[in-house]
């Protein structure tokens, strides 16, 4: 009997240590940084603090191989997961994400037209814009055309040096509607288009590879005009006082999702915190910190205006914003490299 009632002791001990930490533990891995920062101040300490639920923050690069592993293990140890559009898309394909039940969220309409993925929920918008130092030029470019008009705004152009985003932006420039870019792109014709057209300021361009480089260039007076991400010119602004402009004509959209991995210790504690992070007085929270978009509709009008003319989401700013097709490019993405690096060698 002693020994029955020792095991029973202890084995109620260990029922009472595992159990907080699958009721009230979440571990939730995004891309540390300036964002993981908004993330923590605008979703994990609201959410401990509203809940009691331990939040422990990892960080990770974006590998889809980390996610796959713990699955395949059958040792899933991340309870939520921020991937990018391209993460998002391949876990799916391969099933080491799960489906996401959007009609936990209000629908996929509650978020912002094609931000929607079958296995993750989008949470933030930002975009490929391109900017222009207001000091330098005082009646600066307004639409895409114009960065590729070298003669009514002479000088050298900043791009990536990627065909992501240059080839939807030159056939923007070359009058094709957003609606039709990724239509005409998926053609032979489309993209000798899109070639054509990057020739025609091909030796005035400065290829920039990292997303510090643009503020860069721009402050050196390298060059006149440069695509950049967008949130790379809020912080020059705001934190080196700069006077750069963006132009958000033919921006190119790009989001952030949230994503719950094959295998996690409880789907309903997952869904709790991506129902709280999908909240709009939570994603309107978050652009205090930092120059994204919130994805959810419901969260642009309780954002604060002198907030919200910087982000790329806003009404003024994305009449002709362009929605990046990741299918398009994981389809077709090394093809065009090749093509774009032979491009650049000639």
């Amino acid at each position: 009997m002693h020994t029955k009632f020792r095991a029973l002791l202890l084995t109620s001990a260990l029922a009472l240590a595992a159990g907080p930490a699958v009721a009230d533990g979440l571990t939730i891995t995004s891309w540390g940084g300036a964002y993981q920062k908004s993330q923590d101040e605008a979703y994990f300490k609201p959410y401990q603090a509203k809940t009691g639920t331990k939040i422990t923050q990892e960080e990770y690069n974006g590998e889809i191989a980390k996610i796959r592993a713990m699955v395949q293990s059958g040792n899933t140890t991340w309870d939520a997961v921020d991937v990018d559009a391209a993460t998002a898309q391949q876990g799916c394909d391969e099933g080491s994400l799960q489906p996401i039940d959007y009609a936990k969220f209000g629908g996929k309409d509650a978020f912002i037209k094609g931000s929607t993925f079958e296995c993750a929920m989008p949470t933030i918008i930002y975009s490929t814009i391109f900017a222009y130092d207001g000091d330098k030029i005082k009646d600066g470019p307004k639409t895409m055309a114009d960065l590729f008009d070298t003669k009514k705004y002479p000088g050298k152009r900043g791009l990536q040096k990627n065909p992501f985003g240059n080839l939807e932006f030159a056939l923007m420039a070359d009058g094709v509607r957003v609606d039709d870019v990724y239509k005409v792109l998926k053609t032979k014709e489309g993209v000798d288009r899109a070639f054509k057209k990057l020739d025609t300021i091909k030796k005035d361009v400065v290829w920039w590879e990292a997303g510090a480089q643009p503020p860069q260039l721009l402050a050196s007076g390298e060059v006149v005009m440069t695509t950049a991400w967008n949130g790379r010119i809020f912080n020059a602004n705001k934190n080196d006082h700069k006077n750069f402009k963006i132009v958000w004509d033919g921006q190119l959209q790009d989001w952030d999702l949230w994503a719950i991995p094959k295998g996690v210790k409880s789907n309903e504690a997952s869904y709790a915190f991506l129902q709280f992070a999908s909240s709009p007085a939570q994603q309107a929270e978050q652009t205090k910190w930092i120059s994204y978009g919130p994805a959810l509709k419901a969260a642009t009008p309780l954002i604060d205006p002198a907030v919200l003319k910087d982000l790329p989401t806003a009404p003024e700013n994305s009449e002709t914003a362009l929605a990046n097709d990741p299918v398009f490019w994981g389809d077709n993405g090394e093809e065009l490299r090749k093509r774009f690096n032979t491009w650049l060698a000639q």
